[in-house]
């Protein structure tokens, strides 16, 4: 899986470094075990899927962060990007918002070693009382950005969402420059499960 990942290209080693160390066939069903390396997503229930190591890879290279980093996921989802997360040992906090993932994911993470902070809720919302934030990954496609993302950035700290309402999404990165200024760049197309509407938030993007 790791040569392909560098084949595809746009990753850092030290990425590939962290998914080595994450078995994902854990973070499956028995039914895809014998596919869990193959650069493909699939189902984890509740309507959500694992994405393909390649777009993980690509979410995790692009927050551009050292070790000891404060990072905070918003859809922990199977756990998986979660893990690799910690496993460039960067401080995590990852919300979900699916109970049925949410129970699953915590006590598959400590089995493996990895001890972030896990929170059922509202991800859009980001989680204030710990921000700033040196990064926040958004694994679900979202229709804008939100802007209580944005706010809880540190400065020098980067935002990676995909943004779009279809069945594809934009990768965007946003890197706060100062306390109102922040730059923004596109990365390419990916595919993610879209978030629920009803959860977004109406005021969004930086100004």
């Amino acid at each position: 899986m790791l040569d392909e990942l560098r084949q595809l290209g746009d990753v850092r080693e030290d990425v590939l470094e962290a998914m080595d160390k994450v078995p994902r066939h854990a973070f499956l069903s028995s039914a895809f075990e014998q596919f869990a390396y193959a650069n493909k997503a699939f189902q984890i229930g509740a309507g959500q899927t694992i994405s393909k190591p390649h777009t993980v890879a690509r979410q995790t290279t692009l927050l551009g962060l050292a070790p000891g980093a404060r990072v905070l996921e918003i859809g922990t989802g199977s756990g998986y990007q979660c893990a690799v997360l910690c496993a460039m040992g960067y401080k995590v906090y990852s919300i979900e918002r699916q109970r049925e993932l949410f129970e699953k994911a915590g006590p598959m993470l400590a089995s493996l070693g990895f001890r972030p902070d896990l929170f059922y809720g509202d991800g859009y919302k980001g989680k204030a009382v710990f921000a700033p934030f040196d990064g926040i990954v958004v694994t679900c496609g979202a229709p804008e950005v939100p802007q209580a993302l944005l706010s809880q950035l540190a400065v020098g700290g980067t935002l990676v969402i995909p943004v779009g309402e279809g069945e594809t999404q934009v990768m965007h990165t946003f890197l706060r420059t100062s306390e109102t200024e922040f730059t923004q760049r596109e990365h390419g197309v990916f595919a993610f499960v879209p978030m629920l509407a009803a959860r977004m938030p109406r005021t969004a993007g930086p100004r």
